[in-house]
């Protein structure tokens, strides 16, 4: 933030932009995995649920904070990363009140290597679940990086508010989403979603044909309802299979497939935009979407597959399961299979 404070051209806010990713990168692992070995019991389903709605609400949150900011507000390019900066400071200073979810022990330096691991057992749910993680968050990386152009340009609104509300309903939706739906079996939430996220793109790719902007915030909304089911469904789907040894490694190869969704097809929608046009540069961007949703939601069929997601012989039984999933075995008898956490687990990653 501080760097974005002080930025005065395209180089400075690159260089902001490259240290929020490795500061956002590294510490996305480990806060998924704590989120986990913190929740209430092993078979809650809390633990994912924030995980898919704390970042859906921070983006919902932060774009139309920021639309606000730079809309109404004096310093428009230094006093939303004012505000982020006093933030972060206050968050620093909870941090070390936050109980630690894994044994201190030598090593830690080897500790802070970074580590993207997908264990055996996991492998089948993770290559199901990819195509979810890539319609979903490339279909946010469309609404945060042209979003506001789409706005201006094709719906020919030319309010900064409005640009920041089309990235909040998006994920506004699905945070809102995730809540309604985070108790139900994941691979239907996945299957589901995925059919939601095709159809909201489709509906949004008409809305900009029109122009029609009323129909472009509702396949917006539905969209957003697809983000947030699909991505909880695939969450749910891959927490299940490993123990708190693996959390972080496992959930920082998920991070790894839904930032690159996330950031490479809108930098090259970003090139194509000068020679193909805003509207075409979108509609091709809403198709690959469209084709990925849907084979994500035919990955769901993979993932409800009983064999897709058994636990290898000697691994930690499912740990985060939907209430009508829960397994038998009382909550002792699991904690004595988990095997023991090692310095890349947990909040310790």
């Amino acid at each position: 933030m501080g760097l974005f404070l002080m930025a005065d051209g395209v180089g400075p806010l690159l260089l902001a932009r490259t240290l929020q990713g490795l500061a956002t990168g590294a510490a996305a692992g480990a806060i998924s995995a704590g989120l986990l070995d913190l929740q209430p019991t092993p078979t809650s389903p809390l633990g994912p649920l924030l995980n898919t709605v704390a970042p859906a609400a921070g983006l919902a949150a932060g774009a139309l904070g920021a639309g606000l900011l730079v809309q109404y507000a004096p310093a428009p390019t230094t006093l939303v990363f004012a505000l982020l900066t006093a933030a972060f400071i206050a968050l620093t200073a909870v941090v070390p009140f936050l109980p630690e979810t894994v044994s201190r022990r030598p090593g830690v330096w080897a500790s802070l290597r970074p580590r993207a691991v997908v264990p055996p057992q996991a492998r089948r749910t993770f290559l199901a679940t990819a195509p979810c993680f890539v319609a979903a968050w490339a279909m946010g990386g469309l609404y945060l990086s042209l979003g506001p152009s789409l706005a201006v340009g094709v719906l020919h609104i030319g309010s900064h508010l409005v640009g920041g509300l089309a990235v909040t309903t998006l994920f506004g939706a699905a945070a809102i989403a995730s809540v309604l739906v985070y108790d139900l079996p994941p691979q239907r939430v996945m299957g589901a979603g995925s059919v939601a996220l095709a159809a909201g793109t489709g509906l949004t790719l008409l809305a900009l044909a029109g122009p029609s902007p009323l129909l472009f915030f509702l396949g917006t909304a539905l969209s957003g309802l697809g983000f947030g089911t699909s991505f909880l469904g695939a969450f749910r789907s891959l927490a299940a299979l490993t123990g708190p040894s693996q959390r972080a490694e496992l959930f920082a190869s998920a991070y790894i497939v839904s930032y690159l969704a996330l950031s490479v097809p809108a930098v090259l929608a970003g090139l194509a935009v000068p020679s193909l046009g805003l509207r075409a540069t979108t509609t091709y961007y809403g198709a690959v979407v469209i084709v990925l949703a849907l084979l994500a939601a035919v990955s769901a069929v993979v993932v409800r597959n009983p064999a897709a997601s058994r636990p290898a012989p000697g691994r930690l039984a499912p740990a985060v399961l939907s209430r009508s999933e829960t397994p038998e075995h009382a909550p002792d008898q699991e904690a004595a299979q988990t095997p023991e956490p090692g310095p890349g687990s947990g909040t310790g990653a």
